[in-house]
């Protein structure tokens, strides 16, 4: 639809940026921070871990006041539950939790709106060792988690996201990665654990909700549009195969708290389908978030399944590279998109079309808490970084929001991934995001010194006109 007149962001239009605890603070066992499950994990030869990350726990300050510079409105990031809690369940560690206490208080000094995330992959490692979300036990202490937090920060923090990528977790476990000697769960066990963290979650949306009622707190799901391959119908039905086990599945749950049909009937044939208790289903539905988070890259195009082996792809895939799965869904390529030097599909109509399913499919407000692109920035022999190829990717999204706009969608929030270089969960150091270069590599820390992108310059202009002007004018 070509609109007559164009739509603008509207006042208090949260223009942020995002990052997560285990890829950017580093002081991975600093004042009393147990391990999580992301420390144990095991990198490929050469590729950074998450010891020192970008440094951050020792820099917070100073990155803020970057973050200021760069004129963010909101800053999204996440807690590491062993940082405040060591074991996950056990005594609350005060100099953890004073530290984003004191991260809060920085960025309300610099009007920053924090938005926090509970959990975003890092379970401690000690609830993993008792068996993790496969125990339900780990219910109870997510809940309480989140308790200490609402109590410690609620009287500052207005926005809350539950649990990142959910579906990710479960279904590209391998993406995110294993501890030595650990082999991924079987599928059925994976579905249980996906099921205790929709109790889990919707029993902390109804403490949020008890307990700050002037709070907002929402899931966060990777979320994407699928295509069909051609018009052939039985690639449709593939598509709406994927789209809904990927997606939908996940959010239906959170948002109208029951499973999706489609989804339910798949775990049943398959004899995936979790262990529910009789309580389960009432506190599903009890949990009404306030908005919807989600985070989104790519699309995927879809075709349908031959019901055997050849519709698996060949190559390992990450959680925005389909793998395809016989008698469900086959990836193919799109011919009109392009790809990031890692294979992600760049799809910035994509958003759009997604924003739309999401406003009509839950009718809740919509914030979109992760979109970028990652590549090998360099730093220039005369100190700068030019990622001009950023700075397209995002202006192309950002127009797609203001067309969503148009279209009806109550979106709240805008938050690039990241605000500041991280640590790949895939490629380490190499496959940069951020608006703010971090001067180490791989193995090398070098001085850690922070280098703001050209992107940074632009990201500044188009939050101070308030998405008016989105040309690189430098």
């Amino acid at each position: 639809m070509i609109y007559q007149t164009q739509a603008a962001f509207p006042d208090g239009f949260l223009w942020g940026a995002s990052t997560s605890a285990y890829q950017v603070e580093g002081s991975w066992d600093s004042d009393g921070k147990g391990p999580s499950v992301v420390d144990m994990l095991t990198h490929p030869a050469g590729k950074a871990d998450f010891t020192v990350a970008s440094d951050h726990y020792q820099r917070m300050e100073s990155d803020v006041a970057l973050f200021a510079q760069l004129g963010l409105k909101a800053y999204r990031f996440s807690i590491a539950w062993s940082r405040v809690i060591p074991d996950g369940d056990g005594n609350v560690n005060q100099e953890g939790l004073n530290f984003y206490r004191r991260l809060v208080d920085t960025l309300c000094a610099h009007g920053i709106e924090p938005i926090v995330t509970l959990y975003h992959f890092d379970l401690p490692w000690a609830l993993e060792q008792k068996g993790g979300w496969l125990n339900r036990h780990t219910i109870d202490a997510f809940v309480r988690y989140a308790d200490v937090l609402f109590l410690a920060l609620g009287n500052k923090v207005r926005f809350w996201l539950t649990i990142n990528e959910q579906n990710t977790m479960i279904l590209h476990p391998g993406a995110i990665g294993t501890p030595p000697g650990r082999e991924l769960p079987d599928k059925k066990s994976l579905y249980q654990q996906s099921h205790h963290m929709l109790v889990a979650q919707a029993q902390v949306m109804q403490r949020c909700h008890q307990r700050l009622p002037e709070a907002k707190i929402g899931p966060a799901i990777n979320t994407t549009s699928m295509y069909a391959a051609t018009c052939r119908p039985e690639d449709a039905i593939a598509a709406h195969n994927w789209e809904t086990l990927r997606c939908w599945s996940f959010l239906d749950v959170a948002v109208h708290g029951r499973y999706n049909a489609l989804a339910l009937r798949y775990l049943q044939d398959r004899g995936l389908a979790p262990q529910m208790l009789p309580q389960d289903t009432a506190q599903l539905a009890a949990a009404r978030p306030d908005f919807v988070a989600i985070n989104y890259y790519s699309t995927a195009t879809i075709a349908a399944s031959r019901g055997d082996a050849s519709d698996v792809a060949p190559r390992a895939g990450d959680q925005q590279i389909m793998l395809g799965e016989p008698g469900v869904y086959r990836p193919e390529e799109n011919p009109y998109t392009a790809k990031t030097p890692y294979g992600w599909v760049i799809d910035p109509v994509g958003l759009r079309l997604t924003l739309r399913k999401v406003c009509e499919r839950y009718g809740l407000p919509v914030m979109i808490t992760e979109n970028g692109i990652g590549a090998p920035d360099t730093l220039a022999a005369d100190g700068t970084v030019d990622d001009g190829y950023r700075i397209d990717f995002l202006r192309q999204h950002i127009e797609q929001i203001q067309l969503a706009l148009a279209d009806g969608v109550e979106v709240i929030g805008y938050f690039p991934w990241s605000a500041i270089d991280v640590v790949s969960t895939h490629q380490g150091y190499a496959k940069r995001y951020g608006f703010i270069y971090v001067n180490r590599h791989e193995q090398t820390l070098n001085d850690l010194r922070r280098i703001p992108k050209r992107s940074f310059y632009w990201y500044q202009q188009v939050i101070a006109s308030n998405g008016h002007q989105l040309q690189d004018t430098r």
